[in-house]
């Protein structure tokens, strides 16, 4: 793949005259070096510990579900009521 990437001038010397004292083309130079500084940067990282939620019970439902979005609106406008008697 072909892509544009801008060097610092001092880097880019560094990695011609590495790629020449080894005999490589600064393409394979390059992607050598990426390659070994990706590896290096995840070797150091711990491992994160897997995420475990935690269930509870909260027993059998004390309203009927199979109406919930009756029953959200309805929750909806006693509290629109509440709030117009209170003069909000």
């Amino acid at each position: 793949m072909r892509t544009t990437v801008r060097l610092d001038d001092e880097l880019i010397e560094q990695l011609k005259a590495r790629a020449r004292k080894e005999n490589l083309s600064l393409t394979r130079m390059l992607n050598r070096a990426l390659r070994d500084g990706l590896r290096a940067a995840g070797k150091g990282r711990a491992a994160k510990p897997r995420f475990r939620q935690t269930t509870h019970a909260m027993g059998p439902a004390r309203v009927n579900l199979d109406k919930a979005l009756a029953l959200a609106a309805a929750l909806e406008d006693e509290e629109i009521l509440r709030k117009l008697s209170l003069g909000k």
